[in-house]
């Protein structure tokens, strides 16, 4: 077992923060957006990032460790025990309405930070039993389509025009959020569709992907319904929303203003680590399982998020992923911020 595997339990703080948020009212239910949002960004504005990247023998030996692995399940179990305490709490308890603001918010995080993106990276996984994790995680924020558009459609197109994901230069945030989101959902049905036309299947069938999507998450949203009321579900769906808006402004920044050159014919050149904006912030890294190390992600997706590596020619962010999502949610202070390093980039490639 290696001992360093462990420094990945570091986001269970959230999940303890949560735990907390869903039994006691008044402030202390805002505990865990404050770590997230406030604690998290200010650290990462004076801790120096790390560059470094494993040795060829540790990275071997991390590729090989399963407690990294472990980790990822665990994840899955957390979450649907406090997505059930959540729906308890919520249908039981007696609350202000910044209880209830407070608690959404902090499901919604939960949704983001773990379900999406533990999902994300389970989803990258070749083997069954990983895959179906990566699914059920996805379906706490009602967006399971994210595992067929992601791995067969924005990896193929990421940092070109024709990718939903991708921000262009000069695009809010918040247009964004419509553009993608709607896209996306398209772009999902689509591939599915022609994934069941060359199998010779009915695209109406069960062999659909996202028929399938749309049948578990109708049915789970009747049984939160059922089970608990209709109320609890607006509270679970606010959540939900909360979850998508956090990834798809990840998606945001992960991209912005970056594009791959044409080849002609309609394709581009590789996706390289220059299509893809970095943060080697530690906190960050951690926090979000080496999410911001995405450049390499990108490069090469089906390396497992311990042993992504720094790329010298990948775009560095200023700061870590939370810092950078509060940014962008100000455009004009994104837009002075991000356009100068583009253009820096750009000047650079001329010469």
């Amino acid at each position: 077992m290696n001992i360093r595997a462990f420094k990945y339990l570091s986001p269970l703080i959230i999940y303890l923060g949560a735990f907390w948020s869903f039994s006691t009212t008044g402030w202390q239910v805002w505990l865990p957006i404050v770590w997230a949002w406030i604690i998290i960004p200010l650290a990462e504005l004076l801790i120096k990032p790390v560059p470094s990247n494993m040795s060829a023998a540790e990275e071997e030996l991390a590729k090989k460790e399963r407690t990294y692995d472990f980790l990822l399940y665990f994840i899955v179990i957390l979450q649907y025990s406090l997505l059930i305490k959540f729906l308890l709490a919520m249908s039981l308890d007696e609350m202000t309405g910044a209880d209830i603001a407070g608690r959404i918010w902090v499901m919604g995080l939960l949704c983001g930070t773990f379900g999406i993106n533990v999902g994300h990276e389970l989803g990258h996984r070749v083997n069954t039993f990983e895959q179906v994790l990566a699914k059920a995680l996805l379906l706490t924020s009602l967006y399971m389509h994210f595992f067929t558009e992601h791995n067969k459609g924005h990896h193929k197109r990421v940092a070109t025009p024709e990718d939903p994901s991708s921000a262009r230069y000069g695009e809010p945030v918040y247009t964004f959020y419509f553009r993608t989101i709607f896209f996306s959902y398209i772009s999902a049905w689509h591939i599915a569709n022609d994934e069941v036309r060359k199998k010779g299947k009915p695209v109406f069938s069960l062999y659909n992907e996202m028929v399938q999507y749309s049948l578990i998450q109708l049915a789970f949203i009747a049984f939160i319904f059922f089970l608990f009321s209709g109320l609890v579900l607006l509270y679970f769906l606010a959540a939900a929303m909360i979850g998508i808006l956090l990834l798809e402004t990840v998606n945001y920044i992960e991209h912005y203003g970056l594009q791959r050159k044409p080849t002609g014919d309609g394709r581009y050149e590789r996706a390289m680590p220059e299509h893809s904006w970095n943060s080697d912030h530690v906190i960050g890294r951690l926090m979000l399982f080496e999410l911001s190390r995405h450049s390499d992600h990108h490069y090469l997706a089906s390396r497992k998020y311990q042993v992504l590596r720094h790329h010298d020619a990948s775009p560095q962010m200023p700061t870590g992923y939370p810092g950078m999502m509060i940014l962008s949610l100000f455009p004009p202070a994104w837009f002075y911020v991000m356009n100068r390093r583009i253009k820096k980039l750009q000047s650079v490639k001329t010469v």
